[in-house]
């Protein structure tokens, strides 16, 4: 795997660069807008394709430049569905996991520092971006922007700790020039952290650090919510109101690609029709989309791990919730070309359509 860590000295924010040697499909995970020249250049001298650009809070203390990197690489900007953030093309939640070529990244929630807070684990978990959540020998402040030293507490022992020992711990800023450290050595030697300390030890630690007000958070929040868009970049469109290429697809507030029946009811050659729901629902009242493939939700993964991930996809279920469930499921699976059919069987049925039984 090709692997860069990258970093923003005013604001000592770490940037990381990972990518598939193969494929030429790339991520940063915490890119900064003053440093996307360098980036961009980075990404052009090593041959790669920008995939994704990850997030793993909104942040307060510098302005990310997912938003400019859409449009100069081609990205999809990627953040937890928990922070809030509407500039998202795609919100991740727990467990998802976020495909660039033959590797790819687990998303862990680790709230604490936010509510947002995620951290990405490398698939052979040999690897862990933490963010602010846990820094080396240190961890994110915990006393704004929905804080709370008891939630960063358990997300650290839940999500990284549990990580293998060799697991290597990447942090989202070092204010000591130091780059990296061990889930082990974490546990040992943080001095908030450390497996010694109980929640009120912690806690006490973290009321005592009694800390300066973050000096661009008045600007970075704002910002970071538009995934780092200024004014002076123009008028800014939520990703919610853009249309995809390979369909007319209209993402929803929550970050779902939808269609509508009446492209289903006309569905292109080569696009997938996949039901998740039940069986006695797929031949039941409602009936189904002619031409449409049964495929449980909660085995989705398994037959899904075989299909061909450039092959446009649309899932239908009864009202559109598991079905927008299902579309994110594949997304993060690599699917790039995927939508839910808004409104589901409900819809389809109320129009009058021609169903099978």
């Amino acid at each position: 795997m090709i692997f860069r860590q990258l970093i923003d000295r005013p604001t000592c924010t770490y940037t990381y660069l990972l990518a598939d040697p193969t494929t030429r499909e790339a991520v940063l995970i915490d890119p900064v807008r003053d440093q996307i020249d360098r980036d961009v250049q980075l990404l052009e001298e090593l041959g790669l394709q920008l995939k994704y650009t990850l997030e793993t809070h909104v942040h307060a203390d510098h302005i990310t430049s997912s938003g400019l990197l859409r449009g100069r690489a081609g990205s999809q900007s990627v953040v937890s569905a928990a922070g809030g953030a509407p500039c998202a093309d795609k919100p991740v939640f727990n467990g998802d996991r976020i495909h660039f070529g033959q590797r790819s990244l687990q998303v862990r929630s680790t709230p604490g520092h936010t509510n947002g807070c995620v951290s990405y684990v490398l698939d052979n978990e040999k690897m862990v971006f933490t963010g602010d959540t846990l820094l080396i020998r240190g961890c994110g402040r915990t006393d704004f922007q929905q804080g709370s030293a008891e939630t960063l507490y358990y997300s650290v022992r839940e999500q990284i700790f549990s990580l293998p020992d060799t697991c290597q711990v990447y942090p989202g800023h070092d204010y000591k020039g130091r780059t990296s450290s061990t889930v082990v050595e974490e546990r040992r030697h943080n001095p908030r952290l450390r497996e010694t300390n109980s929640l009120a030890d912690f806690e006490r630690i973290m009321d005592q650090l009694k800390l300066a007000h973050p000096a661009q958070i008045d600007v970075a929040v704002p910002a970071n919510l538009k995934c780092g868009w200024l004014a002076q970049d123009g008028a800014w469109t939520p990703p919610k109101e853009r249309e995809m290429g390979w369909a007319p697809v209209v993402c929803t507030p929550e970050g779902i690609p939808e269609v509508t029946t009446t492209y289903v009811a006309d569905l292109p050659d080569g696009v997938r029709l996949i039901d998740v729901r039940r069986q006695e629902e797929f031949i039941g009242e409602l009936g189904h989309v002619p031409g449409s493939e049964l495929h449980l939700l909660d085995t989705l993964n398994v037959p899904a791990e075989a299909w061909d991930r450039n092959k446009p996809i649309v899932v239908v279920c009864r009202s559109g919730n598991r079905s927008g469930r299902a579309a994110r499921l594949l997304e993060s699976m690599g699917f790039a070309q995927v939508a839910s059919m808004r409104g589901g069987m409900l819809q389809w049925n109320q129009e009058g359509r021609k169903t099978g039984r």
